[in-house]
């Protein structure tokens, strides 16, 4: 006896082709993960923004409420110190920096902005009366400053010329007055 067998075309079911486009949208994922990864440690392999170059802009909520953008204070010699109240090295330039921006306050050439990196706002404001520092201060929210500026650690001093140029980076805390009121004086005779 003869029987006829109808051999069956193997067809792809739903749920493999939903599988395979799954895989493929993990593996998209993937690779736009690393690619977003693979520039941001490109950035950051730059270094801090070099001298002569235009400094990145930025605004600044101290901790009074007062705005400061960068881009408005040009024709001003402009000191940006990054800090945190639990960084040591920190205290050691705090009172030569508040010393040293009583000096050039009157004059209105020269502006300071304390950027407090990576801390809480009771600690910060403490750390500020500890110091009796009175130059605007404002907290970097979501670290957009310091990323901007590249920067590696606290404390961190960036000197903008009366263009807005970068002309004075200290990757390490100020030793005396002296050391500041140098930087600056050099560009304010300019």
């Amino acid at each position: 006896m003869s029987t006829n067998t109808i051999e069956a075309i193997p067809q792809e079911q739903p749920a493999k082709r939903s599988n395979r486009w799954g895989r493929i949208a993990v593996w998209v994922g993937l690779f736009l993960l690393l690619l977003i990864v693979g520039l941001m440690l490109a950035k950051r392999q730059q270094g801090p923004v070099r001298i002569g170059s235009q400094v990145p802009d930025f605004s600044l909520v101290a901790f009074d409420g007062q705005n400061y953008t960068l881009s408005d204070l040009r024709g001003k010699v402009v000191l940006v110190n990054f800090w945190a109240s639990w960084c040591k090295p920190c205290e050691q330039e705090a009172a030569d920096l508040e010393s040293t921006w009583r000096y050039y306050q009157p004059g209105g050439e020269v502006v300071f902005l304390g950027v407090d990196w990576t801390d809480t706002e009771p600690n910060a404001k403490e750390y500020l009366a500890k110091y009796d520092i009175s130059y605007p201060n404002g907290p970097d929210l979501g670290t957009r400053i310091s990323q901007a500026y590249r920067t590696t650690g606290v404390p961190e001093t960036y000197i903008i010329d009366k263009e807005g140029k970068l002309a004075y980076v200290k990757l390490s805390p100020f030793t005396s007055v002296q050391e500041i009121k140098s930087a600056i004086d050099a560009l304010l005779e300019k």
